[in-house]
């Protein structure tokens, strides 16, 4: 009967911490996130529910291009709660992503969300690396109309591999998905790694890694 009621603790403890792996289950009909409030919260505290109105949950814009004038040629426009506050508590969120061509979208990750992503115009090339030990390197061509997904926490990229715009719409399974760019991360942390610990984990002169700081 005892070793019954330890497996029986196990399990429960092992289903619990399944369940609280992902954002809670909303516990009202919608929480409109109220960004007057100074509380802090895992989340945004709720608005009124008395003075909610219908353009707390409605976004407009991305129907507009993203400047993609920069460095890496591609422009996010996010719609999470921040954009959209009905979004808050529901676990789902959306961007935009514009590429010029040849932009590129550099590796990164999203450690509370997994994302799917759809194209709307344009040839890219996507890909995402698994965990250690094996590493993998999945990649694939997409063109208009074609899904392909990026499993939570994974690094992932996309790039313009056409010589058109190209335009994604990617839908994230958290209101808040956070994002992690491996470059800006490891080479502009602030305050920033020692580069003799880069230069150890890349197996590079230490001279490379202070040229790469630099950068960031």
């Amino acid at each position: 009967m005892w070793n019954k009621f330890i497996l029986f603790s196990v399990l429960a403890l092992t289903f619990s911490y399944l369940a609280l792996a992902y954002e809670p289950s909303p516990l009202q009909d919608f929480c409109v996130a109220d960004p007057s409030t100074s509380v802090k919260v895992n989340g945004v505290t709720c608005k009124n529910p008395m003075q909610v109105k219908a353009d707390d949950f409605f976004f407009s814009g991305l129907h507009l291009r993203g400047n993609t004038s920069n460095q890496l040629g591609s422009k996010v426009t996010p719609v999470f709660a921040t954009q959209l506050p009905g979004l808050n508590t529901l676990g789902i969120s959306m961007v935009r992503i514009d590429y010029a061509p040849w932009g590129l979208n550099p590796p990164h990750t999203h450690p509370r969300a997994t994302e799917i992503l759809t194209v709307l115009e344009g040839t890219l090339q996507v890909g995402f690396v698994t965990s250690n030990p094996d590493n993998r390197f999945i990649t694939k061509v997409l063109q208009k109309g074609d899904v392909f997904v990026f499993p939570k926490g994974l690094i992932h990229f996309q790039r313009n591999v056409g010589n058109g715009y190209a335009v994604v719409i990617a839908a994230l399974s958290s209101q808040n998905p956070g994002a992690i760019t491996i470059a800006n991360a490891v080479f502009g942390a602030n305050p920033a790694i020692p580069s003799d610990i880069l230069a150890k984990a890349f197996q590079v002169d230490k001279s490379v890694v202070d040229q790469l700081q630099a950068k960031f």
